[in-house]
């Protein structure tokens, strides 16, 4: 990113900037985007400043702590930037922005979407639209699943660290709704890498025996999972691309609202989808 492209009064109509604080941005965009340490020569090559320009823009941010000074001398990004993530994501309401999502659509959802956040080993539901078509189960608000069960729970488990996930599920036989789904903490384990590969989790009777989840992490500003977005089907009605449509939709919508929260979602969540996640009826091993 070249500072130019940031520069001030694009048009009439825009408010003048400030050139040193779009430079200083410009310098942080940059090593985000890199993900890797930088000298100052490199940031002023990469950025067309002066070299003197650059030193003291990134001396100013190493004060102030948004950068920080590795002991070969590069640069990398500071610990007061997270400050600023975490004050953003504090003042977003994730329900309300979901609401938002579904607001702007023509019509309301034909399945049922819910969207639940980690509460222990349990998801708490903060929303939920019931389609207009019968699934034989109704979603509220303040309902409670069993995390390693629910596919929200999955996907937000999936992007969770390790420890956390065995901290949260114990060493012992996992509880189960119906015969489907893992009975076991390295089972569960096995399907979480699974969900992490392509991108989303799937529960396949796991919850109700004729319902078929799946679902996608929110993710905030952090790089952390915050809340699951899921979209439940009647299996008896499947229609040909009604899967792929509503996984589709899924990502969509985890996406956006990620991004509402200044996150994303990981590259794989756009990856080829393999044959494996197709719903097969009597199968355990995609169970939630």
């Amino acid at each position: 990113m070249h500072a130019d492209r940031l520069s001030p009064a694009h048009t009439a109509a825009e408010p003048p900037l400030v050139p040193a604080v779009v430079r200083a941005v410009a310098v942080l965009d940059t090593l985000a985007r890199r993900r890797q340490p930088m000298g100052m020569s490199q940031l002023a090559a990469e950025l067309a400043l002066p070299r003197s320009s650059v030193h003291g823009l990134c001396n100013t941010l190493l004060t102030l702590g948004f950068l920080r000074r590795q002991a070969d001398g590069l640069l990398m990004i500071g610990p007061h930037v997270m400050s600023l993530a975490e004050a953003y994501v504090a003042s977003i309401d994730v329900a309300r922005e979901f609401d938002a999502v579904w607001q702007a659509m023509d019509r309301p959802p034909e399945e049922t979407v819910v969207l639940s956040v980690l509460d222990g080993s349990d998801v708490i539901y903060l929303a939920a639209r019931n389609g207009s078509r019968p699934l034989g189960m109704a979603f509220s608000v303040g309902m409670r699943l069993p995390a390693h069960i629910a596919a929200t729970g999955k996907a937000m488990l999936a992007y969770s660290e390790l420890a956390v996930v065995r901290r949260l599920v114990g060493q012992g036989a996992l509880a189960r709704m119906t015969d489907r789904g893992p009975s076991t903490a390295e089972a569960l384990v096995a399907e979480l890498a699974d969900s992490r590969a392509r991108g989303y989790s799937i529960d396949d009777e796991g919850v109700r025996l004729g319902v078929y989840c799946i679902a996608a992490p929110v993710i905030d500003a952090t790089g952390k999972p915050v809340a699951g977005v899921g979209v439940c089907l009647n299996k008896a009605m499947f229609g040909h691309g009604d899967v792929a449509q509503q996984r589709q939709r899924v990502l969509d919508t985890a996406r956006a609202l990620s991004r509402r929260l200044g996150g994303d979602l990981p590259s794989a969540a756009a990856a080829a989808v393999p044959d494996s996640s197709k719903p097969r009826r009597g199968s355990s091993r995609q169970g939630a």
